[in-house]
């Protein structure tokens, strides 16, 4: 199993590089964003808990994402040759749960892909996606309160895993297909 980590601040190309690496090495994406918005979307339990914390740019409780993750690789995941992991984890005690419940099946994380991308570049992008998309969550204030909350609690997961040995350090500025190329290059050299 290729078990892979889409990591990098909102806006910096996760899910665009998660297509490609879907399509390359046929894994099976698992984005908490999407299966939130779809909760929510459709009036869920999970997805009016959810709400309260996107519409303020905060993160969803751990024990919340976890069992969410759960779910998805014992019942949707299960016959793909791996997964990438979009948008999670996002703080350490995530990452620890998801180290044990893969080493429960007797997997692991192969490669964090860390997509690194300026702030200014990461605004312009969100506040041009929101224009496109119509994603409520992609305007000035909740896309400013995204990235206080990333930095505080996500860009520490960037020391955990260099300590790890499994961070893939990516330049997300530029062209799509010359960084996808990079990553690809990363995880077949690891």
């Amino acid at each position: 199993m290729l078990n892979l980590i889409i990591f990098g601040a909102p806006g910096s190309g996760k899910g665009t590089q998660s297509a490609k690496l879907i399509d390359r090495y046929g894994l099976y994406h698992i984005s908490t964003g999407e299966v939130l918005r779809d909760h929510i979307a459709r009036n869920t339990p999970l997805g009016e808990i959810a709400a309260k914390y996107i519409t303020k740019g905060h993160l969803i409780p751990d024990d919340l994402i976890i069992d969410l993750i759960r779910n998805v690789i014992d019942n949707e995941a299960k016959s793909a040759k791996g997964v990438v992991f979009d948008g999670f984890p996002r703080t350490i005690p995530q990452a620890e749960a998801l180290k044990q419940l893969l080493a429960e099946r007797d997997e692991g994380v192969h490669a964090v892909i860390g997509l690194e991308v300026p702030e200014e570049e990461l605004i312009e992008r969100m506040l041009n996606r929101g224009k496109e998309t119509g994603r409520a969550d992609d305007n000035l204030d909740t896309i400013k309160n995204r990235l206080d909350v990333y930095h505080n609690q996500t860009q520490p997961l960037r020391e955990y895993y260099i300590g790890e040995g499994s961070y893939l350090a990516i330049n997300g500025s530029g062209n799509v297909e010359e960084i996808f190329k990079t990553i690809a290059e990363g995880i077949e050299n690891k």
